[in-house]
């Protein structure tokens, strides 16, 4: 006992150095900044993965991977008919006038289209300029009906997600006025949907990746196009982008993991009791700055 009551305070005093040391140790680790700690990300749970912009070189890509670019091109002649200031502003009026009617409609009768006319308007999207002309699109026509039912399946099925999740009460409240929701009959009834597909990269005979420049700027020239010969021909469609159901239309077409949807359009004739939002577009000065 006489040995223990001399022997505790030498004990506690150690106990006190220790606590002391650790404590300080403590302390300048809090002080320290973290340097491989990442800020926190914004929540957007409205972003669609599958559209997120790639166009871009990926400059961590392998060069192994990456196919050799290919030889010069030959050029040629160019020429474009010459029409008078007179037949110029006729012309550009009369096209003006063409799109101008062009509407965002919902109510597509179910009444056949000739497949010539929907190749033809594709033909007319496919001579959108991209970049380093790798032209990165994918038409898939969609005229089977039971293919059709299962895209709007999923369509319906995720948009209801969006709706009542995703968007965020400020998105559907604009929605509200224009009287669109999460149900969409088109899919069904529209004689063709076309899916257009961004190829984010090419694939060169040898296996190897080809890079595709701005594919999607690309791509929706190309789908830009695609509205004005449709309109030309007298069809109606609305652009739609089913948010998070790219990779499960995807699989249901059965296309390459390379291309992405960018968008949906169902394409055919008004319904006789087709109706479309009493809209006005901006007046020129608001939409053009010439310096």
């Amino acid at each position: 006992m006489a040995i223990f009551s001399t022997l505790t305070p030498v004990f506690l005093a150690v106990l006190c150095i220790l606590i002391a040391i650790i404590f300080k140790n403590f302390k300048k680790s809090e002080k320290k900044p973290k340097t491989d700690s990442k800020p926190p990300v914004p929540s957007r749970p409205w972003v669609d993965e599958d559209l997120e912009d790639d166009t871009e070189i990926n400059p961590g890509e392998d060069d192994e991977e990456l196919a050799e670019s290919e030889g010069d091109v030959s050029h040629v002649p160019f020429s474009l008919p010459r029409y008078s200031e007179a037949e110029m502003l006729h012309r550009s009026q009369e096209f003006y006038a063409l799109m101008n009617g062009r509407r965002s409609v919902r109510f597509i009768s179910p009444e056949p289209v000739p497949r010539d006319i929907i190749e033809n308007v594709i033909r007319a999207a496919g001579t959108a300029p991209s970049g380093a002309h790798t032209e990165p699109w994918t038409f898939v026509v969609v005229a089977d009906a039971q293919t059709k039912s299962e895209i709007r399946r999923i369509v319906e099925e995720e948009e209801e997600i969006n709706y009542k999740l995703r968007m965020g009460e400020k998105w559907v409240t604009d929605l509200k006025r224009l009287r669109t929701n999460w149900v969409k009959e088109y899919l069904d009834t529209a004689p063709y949907l076309i899916l257009i597909f961004k190829q984010t990269y090419g694939m060169h005979p040898s296996g190897k990746k080809r890079t595709h420049y701005y594919n999607e700027i690309s791509v929706s020239i190309s789908c830009g196009i695609l509205l004005a010969a449709l309109q030309n021909a007298g069809l109606v469609t609305v652009t739609t982008t089913p948010l998070n159901c790219g990779p499960q239309l995807r699989q249901l077409l059965q296309r390459p993991l390379n291309e992405k949807l960018l968008m949906l359009l169902p394409v055919g004739f008004p319904s006789e009791d087709a109706t479309v939002p009493q809209l006005s577009r901006k007046p020129l000065d608001d939409i053009m700055v010439f310096v």
